[in-house]
């Protein structure tokens, strides 16, 4: 998961830079979806990517607008098997 918060001022430079270059992921990120709270500084984006590093040309690309947090992230029937596999270890 990734949260954006935007540099105050810059989200007419974001929309700028959006419309002439896109969303700019890099190959083997994959955007899924994005939500806005409702006063428009944070954007909450979930994206596939094979690890964190993966991100970091786009990280690149926007940093200058946009400050990141990243957060790795599972589904929830994916960390109960991974969980129901440790517990059948010995």
């Amino acid at each position: 998961m990734v949260i954006e918060r935007l540099r105050r001022g810059a989200i007419e430079a974001i929309r700028q830079r959006f419309r002439s270059h896109g969303r700019m992921l890099p190959d083997g990120v994959t955007y899924l979806d994005s939500w806005f709270d409702v006063r428009g500084e944070r954007c909450f984006q979930i994206m596939e990517a094979p690890d964190v590093t993966a991100l970091d040309p786009w990280l690149s690309a926007w940093s200058d607008l946009i400050a990141f947090e990243i957060t790795p992230i599972q589904t929830s029937e994916s960390f109960w098997e991974e969980i129901d596999r440790r517990s059948e270890l010995p």
